[in-house]
């Protein structure tokens, strides 16, 4: 290779980096994931920061300041999820936290901070008054603080109540990201979410009550072959039904194979008592992933049978694990988006004139 070949190589790799970074696969610097745990005093507005990595956030947070407020996550059993693998769930010692808000100020200024993402996987789990406390902590060392934002597993909010969520709305607290992944209950219990569908929309309308903003966020694939019809349709039944602020895909992948949601799967089965029944003959396996096209497909089915109502809720699939990125309000665009997607879905498999992301160059 000569040095022209070099260069554009390293551009490429640079690029590359760099929207891995704004599209939510981490935060935080090289390497972009991480097998073990370590530190690193790197994150998005470069100020020095102590964090137990890997650290990941969602696309939109990628300007914010990421405050580690817990490690891992609190569930940590869903057959599908490796984010949190090498992590045991605990909550950061609110010493710690201070002391990580003074080094912010300290180096960057207390004006530099606009908005703050609560990490790791759902801070929401942790108590009210603790949540308080953060908050408050947030807006005495960052008066021009516009929004704080979190990851949220509906399970976090059943023991709070619509009172204990609307203060800490008045604290700053905006937006959550729920991971509800799916609104069937059969791709729920077979990927172990530990949720159902009542379960999610009853914590969804409690956010919605408190006045804080929800982007739920639904996982393209979980279903495999056999539930993916049905995990369209009921995660669009989802979204109608709680009609959120913010909605997106992501897509699901497994970097390191298939063992964890084919056991999922094969336990799902058998305590259904149908494992030949449902089983596709043609395959040993007990979960099947859908192709680039199949998941368009039902990315399709999923925005064809949604029913939003207005034209406040906003859908994106920009996250970096996707194949093609929508962008539009539903109540509005969602004609365009079907038809942007029945064009992809029409053109020869070989021919791809929309540029569909490639799998060397998605991540989760």
């Amino acid at each position: 290779m000569n040095l022209l070949g070099y260069v554009s190589l390293l551009l490429a790799l640079l690029s590359l980096a760099t929207a891995f970074q704004r599209y939510g696969i981490v935060s935080i610097g090289p390497p972009f994931m991480t097998e073990g745990r370590r530190q690193s005093e790197v994150f998005s507005t470069s100020s020095p920061l102590l964090y137990d990595e890997p650290v990941f956030r969602p696309p939109a947070e990628w300007r914010s300041l990421i405050l580690q407020v817990t490690i891992g996550c609190s569930w940590n059993k869903c057959s599908f999820c490796e984010m949190y693998q090498t992590k045991q769930f605990r909550a950061k010692p609110i010493e710690d936290i201070e002391q990580e808000l003074q080094i912010v100020v300290a180096t960057r200024g207390p004006n530099a901070v606009r908005d703050v993402f609560l990490a790791d996987g759902d801070a929401m789990s942790l108590p009210t008054k603790q949540l308080m406390a953060i908050l408050e902590m947030i807006q005495q060392h960052f008066p021009r603080v516009r929004r704080v934002s979190s990851y949220c597993l509906p399970r976090n909010i059943y023991y709070k109540s619509v009172q204990d969520l609307t203060e800490l709305r008045h604290l700053g607290l905006r937006l959550v990201y729920v991971g509800c992944e799916s609104g069937s209950d059969n791709v729920l219990d077979a990927v172990q979410k530990g949720e159902t569908y009542e379960t999610s929309l009853s914590e969804l309308t409690k956010l919605q009550d408190a006045g804080i903003k929800r982007s739920i966020m639904i996982l393209l694939g979980l279903g495999g072959k056999r539930y993916s019809e049905e995990h369209a349709i009921q995660s669009a039944r989802l979204a109608s039904a709680s009609q959120p602020e913010f909605l997106s895909v992501l897509t699901t992948s497994f970097p390191r194979g298939l063992d964890r949601i084919e056991e999922g799967y094969r336990i799902h089965y058998l305590e259904q008592e149908e494992e030949e029944a449902t089983r596709d003959t043609k395959s040993p396996h007990f979960f099947e992933p859908l192709t680039a096209r199949e998941s368009l497909q039902e990315l399709y089915s999923f925005l064809q049978n949604t029913n939003i109502t207005t034209n406040s809720t906003i859908f994106r699939s920009d996250h970096a694990s996707n194949y093609l990125v929508l962008k539009g309000r539903l109540g509005r665009d969602k004609q365009t988006m079907l038809a942007q997607l029945a064009a992809v879905l029409d053109a020869p498999e070989e021919d791809d004139v929309y540029n569909l992301r490639p799998e060397w160059a998605r991540g989760l």
